[in-house]
């Protein structure tokens, strides 16, 4: 997952108040009720790191997580988070690196610059298909009404079969769907032949 936490993790914390996903349904037991935006995707992503790799516990959490709602989108990768166990945190003058004033250890930064590159990192890999989806049609749960599409992508074949009979040529339903091949159109084409005989 994109967050770092488990579904139940995040069902978890929505159901308690903990963190709230920006976009909810009514009717919580449909598929797909709750959407995280991309700053909620950070902040979850943040909250991990620091709950996880730092140990933080959940009431300072809670105080992160309100901090992290306030933030303007100005302010995001400008931000560095520093984790000291409540003691005071001064810059070391020839590292430069931020550390405990009274034991000397330094403490560990994380940039929400750092998390939201690595979040656009993983978004972008998952919107490149496979090449092995190249030419087939899949019918997934939750995707289009489980109707056929181009695998790989969210292009009903039904789109692309009406844009051919409306004298579509295959370059012209590329441009229409930059994410088709020529071997997506071909594969959608038989498909649609298959099932009309």
């Amino acid at each position: 997952m994109l967050t770092g936490l488990t579904k139940s993790r995040l069902r978890y914390w929505a159901r308690t108040g903990f963190f709230m996903p920006s976009f909810i349904e009514e009717n919580a037991r449909l598929p797909f009720s709750r959407f995280y935006s991309f700053r909620d995707i950070v902040a979850l992503r943040t909250l991990e790191l620091l709950r996880v790799q730092n140990g933080v516990p959940l009431q300072n959490l809670r105080k992160v997580a309100e901090n992290l709602s306030y933030l303007k989108d100005e302010n995001w990768t400008k931000t560095i988070l520093y984790v000291a166990n409540r003691r005071v945190i001064d810059i070391d003058p020839e590292t430069g690196n931020p550390r405990e004033s009274v034991s000397g250890q330094f403490v560990v930064p994380i940039e929400l610059k750092a998390v939201i590159k690595a979040a656009d990192l993983e978004i972008e890999q998952m919107r490149q298909r496979s090449r092995s989806d190249l030419g087939h049609i899949a019918k997934a749960p939750g995707i289009c009404h489980s109707a056929p599409v181009v695998a790989g992508t969210r292009v009903p074949v039904g789109a692309i079969l009406r844009l051919h009979d409306d004298g579509f040529s295959a370059q012209q339903i590329i441009a229409e769907y930059p994410d088709l091949a020529l071997e997506d159109i071909d594969a959608a084409l038989k498909y649609g032949a298959e099932q009309a005989a």
